[in-house]
């Protein structure tokens, strides 16, 4: 598979082109190397052609406009978001040039990503997408011939959260992605803010952050300016957001989240430090959001054994006891 990168041409997988020396034309389906690409007709048979020996045909697809045609009428509707916040790709794929797919990056969260996207096979390794997604946008970061599936690269993705809320930065994220067959074989969906089909598969459910509690231990021993001190944590965490901020009135439902989770990350990483068995954390029923996104957390967190609900006759369903390894 020869990447876009190496592309020093004009060509991109999908572009509708004509032959120069022949009455044919069709979308480009496969990069073949720097001098050839493969070209699928509207027989459907895909054909090796020299670079030299095509031109590109702007406009195709596109309707013209009707000059006389009443403009529609503007409206100011809130953004409704139909999938859970997180950091998607959105694979969809083109429609018209056979088996190739486009991958979007969606940011479906309130912070800002600075991202760096490189692939790897075979000990070769290539930058494809470097760049900052504001919230609740998505971008066009790579294409490629699904039919070729077997012999795409392992991805990594690199991300650094931007946040203007008052919490905690955010570790940067690092997600490695060999993409398999398992990941298209469901059917396909419409994708949000693309109006297009395809495939969404979430990226921060890949990443995990593990704390070694021996290099912490370690680290006491350092000079009191390397020093990093935890303190110890309550056996009982509440989550309600008005007991962590008093200013909890004037922030977002996702911002209270993040911060509660943020809270939720600390007090579970001191736990694990100092060797604790157990610790509860009171997280509420309201909508189930928050409990669920503990659970996903403590799940796969290797240095917790067990988990349930804690206490049902003083908590009911609003808290989780933790026990650790």
């Amino acid at each position: 598979m020869v990447f876009q990168k190496y592309l020093n041409m004009k060509f991109n997988l999908g572009d509708f082109v004509r032959f120069v020396d022949e009455k044919r034309e069709g979308y480009v389906t496969k990069i073949i190397d720097a001098q050839t690409l493969g070209v699928t007709d509207e027989d459907g048979f895909e054909i090796p052609v020299a670079i030299s020996n095509l031109t590109s045909v702007h406009g195709h697809g596109v309707i013209a406009k009707e000059e006389d045609s009443p403009k529609p009428i503007q409206v100011n509707v809130p953004l409704v978001n139909k999938i859970e916040n997180g950091i998607y790709v959105a694979v969809a794929a083109d429609g018209k040039a056979g088996s190739v797919v486009h991958f979007h990056l969606q940011n479906q969260t309130p912070n800002t990503l600075l991202i760096s996207l490189s692939s790897e096979r075979k000990e070769k390794y290539a930058g494809i997408y470097h760049g900052i997604l504001q919230s609740f946008q998505s971008t066009l970061i790579h294409s490629a011939s699904l039919s070729e599936l077997d012999i795409w690269p392992e991805f990594t993705f690199q991300f650094l959260v931007f946040s203007k809320a008052d919490v905690k930065p955010l570790d940067p994220l690092v997600i490695i992605k060999k993409f398999r067959a398992k990941d298209f074989s469901s059917e396909q969906k419409d994708l949000p803010n693309l109006k297009q089909k395809g495939w969404l598969i979430r990226l921060d459910e890949l990443a995990s952050v593990n704390i070694d509690p021996q290099k912490l231990k370690e680290s006491f021993f350092k000079s009191p300016s390397e020093k990093r001190i935890v303190d110890v944590p309550n056996q009982e965490i509440d989550l309600h957001i008005e007991k962590l901020r008093d200013d909890h009135h004037f922030l977002a439902p996702d911002e209270i989240l993040q911060i509660q989770l943020s809270h939720f990350q600390n007090a579970l990483d001191a736990a694990i430090v100092h060797h604790f068995d157990k610790m509860i954390f009171i997280h509420g029923l309201g909508n189930g959001t928050l409990r669920d996104k503990i659970h996903k957390l403590i799940s796969k967190n290797p240095h917790i054994k067990t988990y349930m609900d804690a206490r049902k006759e003083k908590f009911g369903y609003g808290a989780t006891e933790v026990v650790f390894k």
